[in-house]
């Protein structure tokens, strides 16, 4: 008589189980479910009728080879006649060759401070000789704490390695933001006589496949991998009305990543001063914005359209999963180990 209730007591706790564990499952995977699911977002589309790639602004000599038909998966236009550059929509010979025939130079900035150095520089650097403007004069400039430390390349021809000192910063928020005045002073002091073209990027990732003359623009911005199929609604600018960063007015376009921006010398430059100009008056109030130095570049880049964005492949994050739309890894990030290397930076 008493062995009903027991038996209907375990079927509960069967049943319990059952449900769960499921449920954990779900919960632990939500970031990368959500993921998924924002890769059936649609993006916009390129307003270009069939045929009238004429109307898009143009400021690199290979564009002339875009097809912008070609990827009707993503948006490959800007509402302002900037081409956003996916694979498949390019003759990558044509960009090279023109740009070998000019000996288009490039400058590429990156920080590399504290732990950051012994894990991530060396990677990128050598990733770099293997993928970035192949075939093109083109100068690291590495700023860093230690120079010491930075490891000892050898460079394809045509290609050189500065080191130059960084301040020491207890924040690695300081380090963020403070780069758009280092970038502003080497720009002014070197890059502008030697390089039609800069390129500043975050020690953090490893170039995986070709980064080449195609991502060459007046100003370059890069579409966030976290961000290009997520509704605005959820797009994480600055929202305080106090932050010279804040988009409380300003609806925005896209929302762009600082880990990776560049264009001209003399764009860069100009985009540099005027973030570390507003960084500083916010400084001054007591205010630092959301994202520190990104939300100050997104503002500045709806206030300044780029005349070229670059696709997410140009920097992917691969914890994002699946995505068909980007068929190619150029630069990936690496694993962030900010709770290790963050520390006393």
């Amino acid at each position: 008589m008493m062995r009903f209730p027991l038996i209907l007591r375990h079927f509960h706790l069967k049943s319990v189980v059952a449900l769960f564990i499921p449920l954990v499952f779900c919960i632990y995977h939500i970031p990368y479910s959500l993921r998924f699911i924002e890769g059936f977002i649609p993006m916009g589309k390129c307003q270009l009728a069939p045929g009238a790639a004429a109307s898009v602004k143009l400021d690199n000599p290979g564009d002339k080879t875009l097809n912008f038909e070609s990827r009707p998966d993503v948006q490959t236009c800007t509402e302002w006649g900037a081409p956003i550059i996916w694979d498949g929509m390019f003759d990558p010979d044509a960009y090279d060759e023109f740009h070998k025939r000019n000996h288009t130079s490039v400058a590429l900035t990156v920080f590399a401070v504290g732990r950051y150095i012994d894990v991530y520089l060396k990677d990128f650097l050598t990733s770099a000789e293997a993928h970035f403007m192949v075939g093109l004069p083109v100068t690291y400039y590495v700023f860093t704490d230690a120079p010491e430390r930075v490891p000892t390349l050898t460079l394809a021809p045509g290609r050189e390695l500065k080191v130059m000192g960084e301040q020491h910063h207890s924040r690695w928020q300081d380090i963020s933001m403070m780069r758009m005045k280092t970038i502003r002073d080497a720009i002014d002091g070197n890059i502008r006589h030697r390089h039609q073209y800069v390129f500043c990027m975050d020690v953090d990732q490893v170039f995986a496949g070709r980064f080449g003359p195609e991502a060459l623009g007046d100003l370059v911005a890069l579409l966030h991998a976290h961000f290009y199929r997520r509704f605005k609604v959820l797009w994480t600018y600055d929202q305080n009305p106090k932050s010279r960063a804040n988009m409380v007015e300003a609806p925005g376009d896209y929302y762009y990543h600082a880990a990776l921006f560049g264009g001209s010398w003399r764009s860069v430059r100009d985009m540099t001063d005027a973030c570390y100009r507003t960084i500083m008056e916010d400084k001054a109030d007591g205010v630092e914005a959301l994202w520190q130095d990104e939300s100050h570049l997104n503002k500045y880049l709806w206030q300044h359209k780029p005349s070229r964005v670059l696709s997410p492949e140009y920097c992917w994050d691969p914890s994002v999963g699946y995505r068909r739309d980007i068929r190619v890894g150029r630069l990936l990030w690496r694993e962030k180990q900010y709770g290790k290397l963050r520390e006393n930076t």
